[in-house]
């Protein structure tokens, strides 16, 4: 009698500094955009879990904020996750940017690597962009890091334990379709916005209402810290909100299936990176 096939499941957290190119990566690897991307730090503000799966094997991708020092309760919080998640996960993998070379920010990352005791491989993002010699220099540098045995991605399967799958065989991420709905929209608030008005933006869906007629009515509040940010966001006459929300609409109905009617309002909240209650309800742990 022949057993069942043997599958390998396990929680993979991908460490970095920020603005690698981890949550890239990651849709890369599940297929399909589960994490938003931009080229601004602290992006990634929760650990999203992507789910890219064969037929023998399922990874749990853990998308962490990246590696920094805390200046408040969000990038402590952010900071806590990173360290909770590299404990708890099966492996790591640990992503170095190939164009900017390895920095201290990745000494210290191979360190706290070290101490978390969790199997550990290199990926070197971005070296598509380099002649030989310097992709030859970044592989060279990865690997004096002394952190890991492995510097390719592919050997993440062999490191999951036996283990039924943890997802369903056709299920992308466990992120809440809200949570995912406001990253798309924050999303584009990042690549349009510079200076501090990235770092102070959070964006909560308020509304969402699935008509018969296949339209999805969507309301998400943009939280700023500042007049002068609300005056930035919404520009003159209006201009830069509704170049975001066109945008945002968009996305949403790319990843929805629907037809999206998108109402944004922004509002002040001072202070709401350092408001724990707030944090909470935000679901940044």
């Amino acid at each position: 009698m022949v057993g069942a096939p043997v599958t390998r499941a396990g929680f993979v957290a991908l460490a970095g500094r920020p603005n690698v190119g981890k949550s890239t990566l990651v849709n890369g690897m599940v297929g399909r955009k589960v994490a938003i991307v931009s080229d601004k730090p602290q992006t990634t503000r929760r650990a999203i879990r992507g789910v890219a799966t064969s037929h023998d094997t399922q990874l749990v991708l853990v998308d962490l904020p990246g590696v920094q020092r805390p200046r408040d309760a969000l990038t402590e919080r952010m900071q806590h996750r990173v360290e909770a998640e590299m404990a708890e996960s099966d492996a790591a993998l640990f992503v170095i940017n190939a164009q900017e070379g390895v920095g201290p920010g990745d000494r210290f990352i191979a360190g706290a690597l070290r101490g978390a005791g969790v199997p550990v491989v290199i990926a070197v993002n971005k070296v598509d962009r380099l002649d030989r010699p310097h992709t030859l220099q970044a592989l060279t540098d990865a690997a004096a890091l002394d952190v890991g045995e492995d510097i390719f991605p592919e050997y993440l399967a062999a490191l999951m334990p036996e283990s039924p799958f943890l997802f369903g065989a056709q299920e992308s991420s466990d992120q809440p379709r809200d949570v995912l709905m406001a990253e798309l929209v924050r999303e584009q608030v990042l690549r349009r916005t510079f200076q501090e008005v990235p770092h102070a933006v959070e964006v909560v869906i308020d509304e969402v209402q699935d008509r018969e007629d296949g339209l999805t009515l969507v309301r998400a509040l943009v939280w700023v810290e500042a007049e002068s940010q609300k005056g930035i966001l919404i520009g003159t006459g209006g201009r830069m909100i509704k170049a975001v929300g066109t945008a945002a609409r968009r996305e949403l109905e790319r990843e929805l299936g629907t037809r999206v009617h998108l109402d944004l309002s922004v509002r002040v909240r001072r202070g709401w990176r350092g408001d724990e209650a707030l944090l909470d309800r935000l679901g940044i742990e």
